[in-house]
């Protein structure tokens, strides 16, 4: 081996040693590392060691620096790696969180995302106590939809795929037959825990769960349509309208609230409207555009009396046709 591929394969190994076998607590002294190098099939002398660990720190905007601690069980450690421990951990929890991520998949991702931390804090990435109970997708072909929509996204294509629902054997069965939709992607929405397309078709902006979605096909060559739709499409606002993301005709609502539930109404409007105190002092008013559907109304009865929808009327007047029902249905 020429002695330069040489030096280089010895870089590489030592970068590799000291970002997975060391840590503030776990430092590895020189001896050890020439050790450990050996070990590799690598020979390399004390000195050079050292010079090889001032060629990776004056490496610029490496993204890690190698640090000596001195003293009694002292050495080399390297910290300022790409990723705080704290940054994988919100990273594994997300892969954790997502349904739309199968068990399996979930275990490589958050493996390969181990390897940006030493082997010891590796072991504090293992967070499975979050998947209890959750249930997680089964589908693995799940990510290849992702990458063929955001191919299509990326290259203004079209794309087609056939759209499916449950069925009572809890199978994935093409809905109307198996037809092809085909619409143009303009975004993926990340939203209660499930992955949206939003996409023009028809005339206008609507939304698909892509775990929902099979045979993803981009349509290379088709331009994409609806652009000046999506130029005044405020995807916040859509996914604050929409209730489980189910459509319904879009009402401005005025709800009086309990002052306890200031807190929830910022947490699923925003803080953009309005919490207007109510007479007496003890409610407040807001009044926020939204998509009226039956799971707007599951969501206002699970507060009891805690909401009030005040208008518009037939919004109001739905809330009580649909209170009787389920009065019948349950009396």
């Amino acid at each position: 081996m020429p002695r330069k591929e040489g030096q280089k394969l010895k870089l590489l190994a030592l970068l590799e040693i000291l970002a997975r076998e060391t840590d503030e607590a776990h430092p590895l002294s020189v001896p050890r590392l020439v050790e450990m190098l050996r070990e590799r099939g690598i020979n390399a002398e004390r000195k050079s060691v050292y010079d090889d660990i001032e060629t990776l720190n004056s490496i610029p905007d490496a993204g890690f620096e190698i640090v000596q601690q001195r003293g009694r069980g002292g050495g080399y450690y390297m910290t300022d790696t790409p990723f705080e421990l704290a940054e994988l951990k919100l990273l594994v929890d997300a892969v954790y969180a997502s349904k739309f991520i199968t068990a399996n998949k979930s275990k490589t991702l958050i493996r390969k995302l181990g390897r940006f931390t030493s082997r010891f804090r590796e072991a504090e990435l293992n967070r499975t106590v979050l998947v209890s109970g959750r249930i997680k997708s089964q589908e693995e072909r799940f990510l290849y939809s992702v990458d063929a929509l955001h191919a299509a996204i990326t290259g203004g294509w079209q794309v087609q795929f056939t759209y499916c629902e449950w069925n009572l054997d809890k199978k994935m069965t093409p809905r109307h037959g198996g037809r092809l939709y085909r619409v143009s992607p303009w975004a993926l929405v990340w939203e209660n825990g499930n992955y949206y397309l939003i996409a023009y078709t028809e005339g206008h902006l609507r939304h698909y769960r892509v775990d929902k979605m099979q045979q993803v096909v981009p349509l290379e060559g088709e331009a994409r349509e609806g652009a000046d739709e999506y130029a005044e499409f405020d995807v916040n606002a859509y996914t604050q309208q929409m209730f489980g993301m189910f459509n319904g005709p879009l009402k401005k609502v005025t709800l009086k609230c309990e002052n306890r539930l200031a807190g929830a109404m910022i947490d699923r409007f925003g803080t953009g409207p309005a919490l207007v105190p109510y007479a007496g002092g003890e409610s407040f008013v807001i009044t926020v555009d939204i998509q009226v559907s039956p799971q707007f109304y599951g969501w206002v009865a699970g507060f009891g009396t805690g909401i009030e929808i005040l208008a518009p009327a037939e919004v109001r007047a739905e809330m009580c046709r649909t209170l009787d029902t389920l009065e019948d249905l349950y009396r």
